[in-house]
């Protein structure tokens, strides 16, 4: 079992273990002496981030790690993730680094990796960081790097992202709203679609170190939609702090999610015959009535845990060129090698002009049941099959849909939060029931961690 990192790299608050500048100068020494052992020269390592303030911390720690163990540091500054991957196979770099916390508060942090294919690190490697981690690792005057910047890399992305699009296409006559969450998108994504010919319209495109997807972004897209309807615009774009979730709006302010995003361009792609399979990978939060419209189109969706990492296993596992979640993580394989959120923006509206039709007309062939996700903050994640009593309501609730719905419960890969997810076609009772388990689940959690005999178990370790 993992000891820091989680689903999706090491994430924690900043100045907080294990998120601080020491322990990113012995990840920096672990990832540099892995790379030095296995990697002929030359050996670089990309280092990318967002705008949070700590990530300066973060940067240089990482880069004097990676240095002493005579490996190349490579800074391209604040970047979205994807330009991260797409650099580290742009310049032939060993790996990538990425520090960000994606769509949390700007307080939080973290750090993850990519291979030097752009793909993130099997769990095998990033155990075997892990040891290193805690055994420590040496350093010696006969392996020292150097750390350069590449001052072209915006520059080297938005080209890369625009070769995505047609070259007989534009998007002439389009009005856009591009909300940059205060994040690592707010110099690239606006000036990507502006050089395709939209009229740009740009929110939330100045950060200072603490307002990234502060009351903005894709985790705020209520914000985006409000700008679209108030300039007439055709369509909202929304991105999250490091920009590898996309959700939009059409023109009526209507929030469209992932799910929405990718049916609409897995329908183009299967008519256009360039859809691997007929098929592509949601996950188990996945609407079941977005996936019955996607099969009435003759196309399949196989479900994935939760997670861009497990959305990309099983697409390689299957050769398929699409997959994502509802959250806004699309992966278009054909393209890169992880979620991106201004590609499958690019997707979109190339859909858009491709077919001329506004996307509220293209969204009208997917339909969705009722779904309600809780978030709810929890002390500690206590495996589920231990709380009795919840485990208890789900089965109640789940009899109660009789068929007719779903319950998804798990904790959040980052965050110590329990999602709950309920879907049906009674709104008004998976509200009331959503509602129900997670206060069940909090109550039960609480009630065990400040029981004498359960405090110590859990503190220890046991089961958590």
């Amino acid at each position: 079992m993992r000891k820091y990192f989680g689903t999706d790299g090491v994430r924690g608050r900043a100045n907080e273990a294990p998120m601080t500048a020491d322990f990113a100068l012995k990840l920096g020494q672990a990832i540099g002496r892995k790379i030095a052992d296995s990697t002929p020269y030359p050996r670089q390592i990309v280092i990318g981030k967002d705008t949070r303030l700590s990530c300066y911390m973060f940067e240089f720690a990482l880069a004097s790690g990676i240095c002493s163990q005579g490996v190349d540091a490579v800074l391209v500054g604040a970047l979205p993730t994807p330009a991260i991957a797409f650099m580290t196979r742009s310049i032939r770099a060993a790996a990538g680094t990425v520090i960000s916390a994606s769509h949390n508060p700007y307080y939080d942090n973290g750090i993850k990796f990519f291979d030097a294919s752009g793909y993130k690190l099997p769990d095998e490697v990033e155990l075997e960081l892990e040891q290193m981690i805690d055994t420590g690792v040496s350093s010696s005057m006969d392996r020292v790097g150097k750390a350069t910047r590449i001052e072209t890399a915006v520059g080297r992305y938005i080209e890369f992202a625009k070769s995505t699009f047609s070259t007989n296409l534009d998007l002439k006559g389009l009005k856009i709203v591009v909300d940059c969450a205060n994040g690592a998108t707010y110099k690239v994504a606006p000036l990507a679609i502006e050089e395709l010919g939209a009229d740009v319209i740009v929110i939330n495109d100045k950060p200072n170190g603490t307002n990234i997807n502060d009351n903005c972004g894709s985790t705020y897209p209520q914000t985006m939609a409000r700008m679209v309807v108030g300039t007439g615009a055709d369509i909202g774009i929304s991105f999250d702090g490091d920009g590898d979730r996309l959700i939009v709006c059409d023109s009526e302010g209507n929030i469209v999610d992932g799910d929405f995003i990718m049916g609409v361009c897995a329908i183009d792609m299967k008519k256009r015959m360039k859809l691997a399979n007929d098929t592509i990978v949601g996950t188990v939060m996945s609407n079941q009535g977005f996936i019955n419209s996607l099969k009435k189109q003759g196309i399949d969706v196989k479900r994935a845990q939760v997670g861009d990492r497990y959305v990309l296993e099983m697409m390689k596992a299957r050769k398929l060129n699409l997959g994502g979640e509802q959250s806004g993580h699309l992966i278009f394989s054909d393209y890169n090698t992880t979620g991106d959120g201004l590609i499958s923006a690019l997707q979109l509206l190339k859909v858009m002009v491709w077919q001329q039709k506004p996307l509220n007309e293209l969204t009208k062939s997917i339909e969705t049941y009722p779904q309600l996700l809780v978030n709810m903050e929890v002390a500690k994640k206590i495996p589920l099959e231990e709380l009795t009593k919840t485990t208890k309501l789900i089965k109640d609730t789940e009899a109660e849909l009789s068929g007719d719905g779903r319950v998804l419960v798990r904790y959040s890969g980052t965050e110590n939060k329990l999602r709950v997810m309920l879907e049906g076609q009674d709104s008004n009772l998976i509200e009331c029931e959503a509602h129900k388990i997670a206060e069940c689940a909090k109550s039960e959690i609480d009630a065990l961690l400040t029981s004498p005999v359960s405090h110590t178990r859990y503190e220890r370790g046991g089961n958590s």
